[in-house]
């Protein structure tokens, strides 16, 4: 057994809001599909938090399944999505959007965030009907790095594909610890201005399990719930995932877990600068990437859980050590202290 798992920021079950909430309702009758009161209440809030009482919210049970789900709708036949290289549907879900008959362009983002040159790029090279047609832009905050958008950022990126009709997505798996990164400038009510669809992820946030998908864009919303039972997301007992939002976002608890995450990671990042580590990416979330020699690797990970992420020259690697809504502050300082001595 580990001292501790640094793997991921889904480790543990679930606060103990959300299962209190749960326990409290249990014998309460409800309508089943996600028309309980419960995902009522939900949608109710997470519309207010975002600014826009005209947007759908949909609760799906994980951040893939979102992803299959909300892409496939988008995309016409011949038509692709773009995306960073490290994206998560370009590196970690099996060929899901592939799968659906979708090509995903992808393009080599060092820091894992899409800039407008890039997706102009792989306009410039799709000419005609012999290639297939970049349709939806495919972003995510935090990045599969660790790294975060701006407000500036995204609003670039959402005037390019309004400019090119593209559709912008974007994939909210940690947008929490996004969100309540210390350089962060967006909110919610952004998202819901400058993107198409974004999902708020609850798995890695505290939840049991589930997302909460958000069709800004009108003409994206009709019939959406036929995507969701074709793909076997319109759950009988959709209450599970509504009361969990409903704990997430009636006291912004959503966003208190989240800056724990984060400020456990800060804490863990700047123990290993003080030892004169250098990163992969510059640490900003949960999500931290430190270059460690190979055989100090070795030796914490006989005592932790994480993984190696990339190798590096001179015997080095690159480790990703995630940090959760549950982490204690004195497995971070456990972390440092065997670090400092190998």
């Amino acid at each position: 057994m580990y001292k501790y798992s640094f793997y991921n920021d889904y480790s543990e079950g679930a606060h103990p809001a959300l299962l209190e909430l749960l326990t409290r309702t249990n014998y309460d009758q409800e309508h089943g599909y996600s028309n309980d009161s419960l995902c009522l209440q939900a949608v109710e809030l997470i519309q207010a938090q975002i600014q826009n009482q005209q947007a759908a919210v949909h609760f799906i049970p994980g951040g893939t399944q979102t992803n299959l789900i909300a892409l496939a709708s988008m995309l016409r036949p011949y038509e692709s999505v773009i995306a960073a290289s490290t994206a998560h549907i370009a590196v970690h879900e099996a060929g899901a959007i592939e799968a659906t008959g979708h090509k995903i362009n992808t393009v080599c983002a060092p820091d894992g965030k899409l800039t407008p040159e890039q997706v102009l790029a792989v306009l410039v090279d799709h000419t005609d009907e012999h290639m297939v047609k970049p349709a939806v832009v495919f972003i995510s905050n935090s990045t599969e790095l660790g790294t975060i958008y701006r407000k500036a950022d995204l609003e670039a990126l959402s005037r390019v594909c309004r400019q090119f009709n593209l559709l912008l997505y974007l994939d909210g798996a940690r947008l929490g610890c996004g969100l309540t990164a210390r350089e962060s400038d967006l909110t919610l009510a952004d998202l819901s201005q400058w993107v198409d669809m974004f999902y708020i992820g609850g798995t890695k946030n505290g939840a049991l399990m589930g997302e909460a998908l958000v069709i800004s864009n009108p003409n994206l919303q009709e019939h959406f719930r036929f995507h969701l039972k074709q793909h076997g997301a319109l759950l009988a007992k959709g209450r599970l995932m509504g009361s969990q939002f409903v704990g997430l976002f009636q006291n912004n608890l959503y966003f208190d877990l989240a800056r724990h995450a984060n400020a456990s990671a800060e804490h863990l990042a700047q123990g290993i600068m003080a030892l004169g580590y250098p990163f992969l990416t510059p640490p900003a979330t949960n999500q931290i990437f430190p270059i460690l020699p190979d055989r100090l690797i070795e030796s914490m990970s006989q005592f932790y859980g994480f993984y190696v992420w990339k190798k590096m020259e001179d015997n080095c690697s690159a480790v990703r050590l995630v940090t959760s809504w549950a982490t204690p502050g004195e497995k971070v300082e456990e972390f440092l202290k065997d670090l400092r001595f190998g």
